[in-house]
């Protein structure tokens, strides 16, 4: 029986009849039987021990990447503009002997092989249409390309990353109507659009996210109804279509208040909404802040929404609303900004607070 103590690979004490380490988590496993080292007088010396733990060393099989995300980020590399190019260095994306992974990519382990979890290029002046080739990272929980140049559209396979969690593609270029197919990711929490060019309506697929928590489309050109059906989504907390060309009412919107569970900001402001202020908005029970300026927005304001118990924002200014405001809003425990200016209230309605102008920077959501 062969005792083989190793300072240079501590698995070789594992076992006396089986040499054995993982190296980049792949097993290698050398018995000496096989190799026919018990039949050698040398093989009792502790210096063929040593030896054998050498050759284990060196002839250890590294792990790789996955053929498919080395060939995606190497197209996305020759796509890409120089100031990301200079630090992808080497053959494997993932990090190869003594390089280090590409910057701003993740990787991790499956199996025998590693495969990209995260893509973080963003703020790097990329130039041209979202590379295609990303949609080839089938592992991806996170994709961030922001404050870019992208330009085109989203293309539709972007519906083949199932694992996705989060999307930040805010400050960019991009263009055309949002793919359906986003409504694939099932498994997406954050969706940040914002500051682009898209148009056309806003997808009814995106109520097909069980997941979405924060959802961003503001400063875009959208148009139409906001989809009623994103009152179903039973994790959404935030959601911001400001700044667009939507029209149609908060009825419709939220029909007879049964929605929208968890939603604690709601931003409607600088679009083309009409009607009124609908008692049922007593019924979003979460709601902190409702933000309506610059709208076409008429009649009074309910008594009902003293009722919104955490209610701490509300923006109704820049419309056309009528009447009183209700005095339980001066005494409500948690607002703290009412602003009422550009209206048609009658004389003694008064603004609460000191008004300031809400921006929820999209970063304080992403962990």
């Amino acid at each position: 029986m062969i005792h083989a103590p190793c300072d240079v690979l501590s698995a070789c004490k594992t076992s006396p009849s089986c040499v054995q380490f993982n190296f980049c988590s792949i097993r290698l496993s050398l018995s000496f039987t096989l190799l026919k080292i018990d039949t050698l007088p040398m093989a009792r010396s502790s210096g063929m021990a040593v030896i054998c733990c050498f050759l284990l060393l060196f002839g250890a099989v590294r792990c790789k990447t996955v053929k498919r995300d080395v060939k995606a980020l190497n197209e996305i590399k020759a796509s890409l503009g120089w100031r990301v190019v200079y630090a992808w260095v080497g053959d494997d994306p993932c990090g190869d002997g003594d390089l280090p992974p590409w910057s701003g990519v993740t990787c991790s382990q499956q199996g025998d092989y590693r495969v990209v979890t995260e893509l973080e290029v963003y703020a790097v002046s990329i130039v041209g249409p979202f590379p295609t080739a990303v949609t080839n990272l089938l592992d991806l929980t996170r994709l961030d390309l922001h404050n870019n140049k992208l330009t085109g559209p989203i293309p539709s396979q972007i519906g083949r990353l199932k694992h996705l969690r989060i999307l930040n593609l805010r400050w960019n270029k991009l263009q055309d109507v949002l793919p359906s197919e986003i409504g694939e990711l099932k498994k997406l929490t954050h969706l940040y659009l914002s500051f682009n060019s898209f148009k056309g309506e806003i997808p009814v697929e995106l109520s097909n996210l069980p997941e979405l928590r924060y959802l961003y489309l503001h400063e875009n050109r959208f148009s139409g109804k906001i989809p009623p059906e994103l009152g179903n989504l039973k994790n959404l907390r935030h959601l911001d279509v400001s700044n667009n060309h939507l029209t149609g009412t908060l009825r419709d919107l939220i029909g007879n208040g049964n929605c929208f569970p968890s939603l604690r900001n709601l931003y409607l402001n600088n679009n083309q909404l009409g009607g009124g202020l609908p008692d049922q908005l007593a019924n979003l029970s979460n709601l902190e802040i409702l933000y309506l300026s610059y709208n076409k927005m008429t009649g009074a304001v309910p008594p009902k929404l003293v009722q919104i118990p955490r209610l701490t924002y509300l923006y109704l200014d820049h419309n056309a609303f009528i009447g009183r405001i209700p005095e339980g809003l001066y005494k409500h425990p948690f607002l703290k900004e009412l602003y009422i200016e550009g209206n048609n209230f009658k004389p003694g309605a008064k603004a609460k607070g000191m008004h300031k102008v809400l921006d929820v920077i999209d970063t304080e959501f992403l962990f």
